[in-house]
């Protein structure tokens, strides 16, 4: 006869195999995710008036709104990112398509960037003077050429051979970012607010994949050329499934130094620590320490969401399922 305590324990054992695997296979996708910002810098909510912060307030939501509709919808997180970028790039309010800032010599150059966290492809363009919404300029280099990056005219020629709405340079210029140059040229006090305006946005789909992106107009008064970090890969965007998806914004040149978004993933992954942990470790230590003005938003892999900077203020915020949108601007 058979051990009767061995069988027990057999059977124990099967069933405890049975119950893991039927556990995995009912294990519900992971929920979406969605978070922007709209800039960083070293102001404060009562630079801003009531009415403007109103303005920026609806705006963003917009963008969140869009972009969770295709969350909800199983959409993909590219089209997520997609989506809430050219809502803010369409609005004066931000430093980003439409409200690009202007460069010394009074001329609007845009950068953008996107990458997928699946495969780590990304698409960028950089200095481009026609293409109405850079960031979908970006996804078509991603998408529709062998590059990674096309800049200048070529990149400008590239959107329009492939259908994306081009203008002309009259349709960048908005009487308040003209002023701001005017103002720095004359050596008054400038904004920050003008300076460190990049736009972003970070989404994590029900399939559990990370898409990032990142558009500028970079800074006032820059010189004609100047690219910043929100073009460059694992320095303005990065995304991997494996880790987070991070936006930045803030002095690109900085930010470009210490290769910060994925400098952010790295840290997840190589020391195995939180997502906040890494920011925090990035944007206020190592940035901070060579006097790096920035910010940051991010999803991790599990859907959780941190905003980290080391300025005054960021306009920031985010949406989650079952949540309303919640948004911040400055502290």
């Amino acid at each position: 006869m058979r051990n009767p305590i061995k069988l027990f324990w057999f059977a124990i054992f099967v069933l405890l195999i049975f119950s893991t695997c039927q556990n995995k296979a009912e294990q519900p996708r992971p929920g979406y995710a969605l978070v922007i910002h709209g800039g960083s810098g070293n102001f404060s909510v009562d630079d801003i008036s009531i009415e403007k912060q109103k303005a920026y307030r609806e705006k963003m939501k917009e963008a969140l709104l869009a972009g969770e509709e295709i969350l909800k919808e199983n959409g993909s997180c590219l089209d997520a990112v997609e989506a809430c970028i050219r809502i803010m790039e369409d609005s004066p309010l931000f430093n980003a398509g439409k409200g690009s800032v202007f460069t010394h010599e009074g001329t609007n150059e845009m950068d953008a960037s996107i990458m997928v966290g699946s495969d780590r492809k990304a698409g960028a363009v950089a200095g481009v003077k026609h293409v109405k919404n850079p960031i979908s300029a970006a996804r078509a280099v991603m998408e529709k050429s062998k590059h990674v990056m096309l800049s200048g005219s070529g990149a400008d020629f590239f959107a329009s051979e492939n259908g994306l709405d081009t203008v002309g340079t009259e349709y960048f210029y908005t009487e308040e970012r003209w002023q701001s140059l005017q103002n720095f040229l004359q050596n008054e006090k400038k904004k920050e607010l003008d300076k460190l305006g990049t736009v972003g946005c970070v989404a994590l789909d029900k399939m559990g994949n990370l898409a990032a992106g990142t558009s500028t107009g970079g800074m006032t008064n820059k010189m004609f050329g100047r690219i910043g970090d929100s073009p460059i890969v694992g320095c303005g965007s990065y995304a991997d499934n494996n880790t987070c998806g991070i936006s930045f914004t803030g002095h690109g040149e900085y930010i470009i130094r210490t290769v910060a978004a994925h400098d952010i993933a790295a840290t997840m992954g190589y020391k195995n620590v939180d997502l906040k942990t890494a920011m925090t470790d990035v944007i206020m230590i190592k940035l901070k320490s060579i006097g790096g003005d920035a910010g940051a938003i991010g999803i991790d892999k599990n859907g959780d969401i941190e905003m980290v900077f080391n300025t005054k203020g960021m306009f920031r915020g985010y949406v989650k399922p079952e949540s309303a949108p919640v948004i911040f601007i400055g502290e």
